[in-house]
C-alpha cells in the first residue's frame, strides 16, 4: 500500500468512527442553552438587578458570543417591562459605552436584523392580544382585567403588541430574558410562575430552564437561583397534573339544598365537576321533587341540560312552556331569561353544564309564581 492510499483510508476510518451514536444524537437533540442564550440570561440579570460593571462584561461576552447589536438591542428595550425604565436606560447607556470602546479597539460588531414592519391593518392591541393568548396558550383571565381595565389594554397593546410583536428576536429569546430578569427582583414570584409557564409554552425544555438557573446561581447568586429553582419546580408538578387525565369520584364533590331565593319546593345539588383551567366550564347534577323549580334566571355563556331521570318542565321568558324528560337535551342560549324544573306530579333530575363569567354562571331574577308555572304547557 503506498502512502497517499493510506492516508486516504485513514481519513475514511476516521469519519466512520466520529459518526455519533444513538445515545449522542439524543444529547445533541435535547440541547441546553446556546452560546448566545447563555448571555441573554446575563444581559437580563445584570439590566434588572443593576449591577452595571458585570453587565458591561455580559454585554461584552455576548457580542463576543454572537448576538448582534439589534439583538442585544432588543433585550435591553424589553427591560423597561420588567425592570422599569431607569435600568432599562442604564442598561442602553452601557451598551452604547460598550460599542465606543470596541470600535476604538478596532472590534467591527454585526449590527444584525432590524425589526420588520408591523402587520397592515392590524392595531398592536388586536396583534397583542393574539400573541398574549398564543404564549400562555388560552385568552387572559383573572380579576384583574375588571377591576384595572387600562393595565389589561397596556398588557395587550404595548407588551406584547409593540414589544412582543418585533420580529427580530424570537419568542424563546424573549422567555429567556423575562425569567432571568424576573428571577432577579425580589417578590415577583407569580409573575416568574407564569413566565416559566410561557417558556414551556413556546418550547424552551425544562433542560434550558435549569440552565438559565444554573447560570443565575454562578453569575447572580445562590438566593436568586434557589427561589428560581423551586418556583419551577412547583410549575412542572402542577402542569404534569394538569396534563394527565384526572376522574372524579362519584359523591366526592359537596352536595347542597337549593338555596330558598333561587329555588321553589325541595331541590338537590350534587357538583360533578368544577372548572380546569383554562376552562370555565362546571357541572352538576340537580334533582327537583314534584312541583320544584329554578327561579327565573339566565346564564352569561349559555347552559345545557341533560334529564336523565323523570319529567320536567322548562319556559323561555315570553315563550310556553316546554315538557321534557329522560333522555332530552334542553340547551338555553345566553342571556336568555328562563327556568326550569320538575313536573307537578314527577320528580326530575338534569345535569347541568354552563361555563362561568368571572367566576359567576347564573343571573338570578325574580321567583317563578304558582300561576306560572301550572300554566298550560300548550298555551301562552
Amino acid at each position: 500500500m503506498n502512502k497517499k492510499l493510506a492516508i486516504i483510508l485513514s481519513v475514511i476510518l476516521s469519519a466512520f468512527l466520529t459518526i455519533p451514536g444513538a445515545s449522542e444524537v439524543q444529547a445533541m437533540t435535547d440541547r441546553g442553552l446556546s452560546a448566545k442564550e447563555d448571555k441573554i440570561v446575563t444581559i437580563a440579570a445584570f439590566t434588572a438587578n443593576g449591577n452595571q460593571q458585570k453587565l458591561k462584561t455580559a454585554l461584552n461576552e455576548g457580542l463576543d458570543a454572537g448576538l448582534t447589536i439589534n439583538e442585544i438591542k432588543e433585550v435591553l428595550v424589553q427591560m423597561y417591562a420588567y425592570a422599569g425604565f431607569p435600568r432599562s436606560l442604564n442598561g442602553i447607556n452601557t451598551f452604547m459605552a460598550v460599542l465606543e470602546e470596541r470600535e476604538r479597539k478596532g472590534i467591527k460588531d454585526v449590527p444584525g436584523k432590524e425589526p420588520g414592519p408591523m402587520p397592515a391593518g392590524k392595531s398592536s392591541v388586536e396583534l397583542g392580544t393574539e400573541i398574549q393568548t398564543r404564549l400562555i396558550g388560552a385568552p387572559a383571565t383573572g380579576k384583574y382585567i375588571t377591576f384595572a381595565p387600562a393595565i389589561d389594554a397596556f398588557l395587550k397593546g404595548h407588551l406584547f403588541g409593540d414589544i412582543f410583536g418585533r420580529d427580530n428576536l424570537d419568542f424563546q429569546s424573549r422567555e429567556i430574558a423575562t425569567i432571568s430578569a424576573l428571577a432577579c427582583i425580589d417578590g415577583v414570584n407569580p409573575q416568574l410562575q407564569s413566565h416559566f409557564n410561557v417558556g414551556l409554552n413556546v418550547g424552551l425544555t425544562e433542560l434550558q430552564l435549569r440552565n438559565v438557573i444554573n447560570i443565575l446561581e454562578i453569575t447572580v447568586g445562590r438566593k436568586e437561583a434557589a427561589n428560581a429553582n423551586k418556583v419551577l419546580s412547583d410549575v412542572l408538578g402542577l402542569r404534569q397534573t394538569e396534563h394527565r387525565i384526572s376522574v372524579t369520584r362519584s359523591g366526592s364533590l359537596a352536595s347542597s339544598q337549593g338555596a330558598a331565593d333561587y329555588f321553589t319546593g325541595s331541590v338537590k345539588i350534587q357538583m360533578l365537576f368544577n372548572a380546569h383551567d383554562p376552562s370555565r366550564t362546571t357541572g352538576g347534577a340537580v334533582t327537583f321533587q314534584p312541583g320544584a323549580r329554578t327561579a327565573w334566571h339566565s346564564h352569561p355563556y349559555g347552559q345545557t341540560l341533560i334529564v336523565t331521570a323523570g319529567a320536567g318542565r322548562i319556559q323561555q321568558w315570553g315563550d310556553p312552556i316546554v315538557e321534557f324528560k329522560q333522555g332530552d337535551v334542553a340547551w338555553i342560549p345566553p342571556g336568555v331569561k328562563h327556568w326550569h324544573g320538575a313536573a307537578p306530579n314527577s320528580a326530575m333530575t338534569h345535569v347541568a353544564i354552563q361555563e362561568s363569567l368571572d367566576g359567576k354562571t347564573a343571573d338570578w331574577k325574580e321567583q317563578v309564581s304558582e300561576e306560572q308555572y301550572l300554566m298550560d304547557p300548550a298555551s301562552k
